[in-house]
């Protein structure tokens, strides 16, 4: 029953993401932007590596993830 939980809210985050992401995207135009997303544009060539935008999206999934189960102990 525990599992179901997580599910149940892991599945409306990811819901209010997206429509965050579809409905509003001036929220995150930020994202992909940041100082320390390397950007290398040569002809013929791009390299785009978020390095910053991932250890942002890494540090708030973990700590929503932190908190969930947490919650749910």
């Amino acid at each position: 029953m525990e599992v179901g939980r997580l599910l149940l809210v892991l599945g409306l985050v990811l819901v209010v993401l997206g429509l965050t992401w579809l409905y509003a995207p001036g929220l995150l135009g930020w994202f992909g932007r940041l100082p320390g997303d390397i950007r290398i544009e040569r002809e013929g060539f791009r390299l785009y590596f978020p390095l910053t935008s991932m250890l942002l999206v890494s540090l708030v999934l973990s700590l929503l993830l932190s908190l969930l189960l947490r919650w749910f102990r």
